[in-house]
């Protein structure tokens, strides 16, 4: 498994047919990555994606069998929405989750671990999904361009909870 060494690179591989792993190091310590991301007041500050979106809707019901669900909207009024429910949680080191996107995307489980070392956190989110041909869907989507500018916005975000 490769792993970002640097911090603000965002590394995408593809370690089987059924996963894409995404991994960064952030300059932060893992209990403020962990709140950034499991916190409503937190997560719509930078789980934006491209330029022009917003996230209105951040419903986050931590703990096993608690669900998610976030509400995009871009300028023109056009929404996407993505749900899950919470597998494990283990903070602030591991959370585990599926993901929908509705329609005929399937549901994928989402593995986040953080990891610190010398105050930065390296996050490692493994995407599982049910079948090399939806993980390659998805990989067509943007989605590696999509979550980089999202984690460049949590790298900034996380200088301002600091």
């Amino acid at each position: 498994m490769a792993t970002a060494n640097k911090a603000g690179a965002t590394t995408f591989t593809t370690p089987s047919d059924r996963e894409i792993v995404m991994a960064r190091v952030f300059d932060a310590p893992r209990t403020l990555v962990w709140e950034a991301w499991t916190n409503p007041e937190h997560v719509p500050h930078w789980m934006l994606g491209p330029e022009g979106w917003t996230m209105p809707v951040c419903e986050i019901d931590l703990r096993p069998g608690g669900k998610w669900r976030f509400v995009w909207r871009r300028s023109d009024g056009t929404e996407m929405e993505m749900r899950g429910e919470y597998r494990e949680i283990t903070p602030p080191e591991r959370l585990v989750s599926t993901e929908s996107w509705g329609g005929d995307w399937p549901e994928t489980l989402n593995t986040l671990i953080l990891t610190e070392e010398d105050g930065k956190t390296t996050m490692t989110q493994t995407v599982l999904y049910p079948s090399k041909e939806a993980r390659d869907a998805a990989l067509e989507t943007g989605m590696k361009e999509g979550a980089s500018e999202s984690f460049d916005r949590l790298a900034e975000h996380l200088r301002t909870m600091a």
